[in-house]
């Protein structure tokens, strides 16, 4: 079917978004068309608002609508831990758990030759100035268990021994729940090596 010019400029508009594909983007199309102008017009203004009024923290670069950041700015962390993270979302996951304490840094990305992103296209220079320019006792590396994590991993630690900050990693394993006969073999093999004294 052909559609009119605006429709399928909103569909391809949609199609732009990551893990979009021509019929999601279609459904969200009609979606939008199906909905009251004022309720389009709240949404448009709301996608406004968060674009002018989200930005990277100096310090962190976490997205924030403050500079620096709630958690830079917060007197109850410790700032001598920070907790390296590639991206927004994986320090989202980490707050919902309630359990850390400590500052981030966030990478914006992780080093993938094949998509042509180096060292310097994310923010490890501004990790390095971290550490060289305040007391950092110890430096967490939550980075995925991807090939472009595990290489992102190796590289900040050889770039952060020099320091004499202790670095830990988190430990990748199975998910509570999880069966051990579904467990890929690099899913077991890191839960073995994540193991603990009970």
């Amino acid at each position: 079917m052909i559609y009119p010019k605006s429709i399928a400029t909103l569909i391809e508009e949609f199609q732009k978004f990551p893990s979009v594909g021509p019929k999601s983007a279609q459904r969200m199309a009609f979606h939008i068309l199906k909905m009251p102008l004022s309720e389009v017009q709240k949404f448009t203004n709301n996608i406004i608002d968060a674009k002018e009024n989200t930005f990277a923290c100096d310090v962190c670069f976490n997205l924030s609508s403050s500079n620096p950041c709630e958690i830079c700015s917060s007197s109850s962390r410790d700032k001598g831990v920070i907790c390296v993270v590639a991206e927004t979302k994986d320090l989202i996951a980490i707050e919902k758990t309630n359990e850390y304490k400590g500052v981030y840094h966030v990478l914006q990305g992780l080093i993938s030759p094949m998509d042509g992103i180096g060292a310097d296209d994310i923010r490890i220079k501004e990790l390095l100035h971290r550490i060289a320019e305040n007391e950092v006792s110890e430096i967490i590396l939550a980075l995925s268990p991807s090939i472009e994590g595990e290489a992102t991993s190796l590289y900040l630690s050889k770039l952060i021994k020099p320091f004499g900050v202790k670095i830990s990693r988190i430990a990748f394993g199975l998910p509570v729940g999880a069966d051990l006969e579904y467990a890929d073999e690099i899913t077991l093999a890191k839960a073995l090596e994540g193991r603990h004294e009970i």
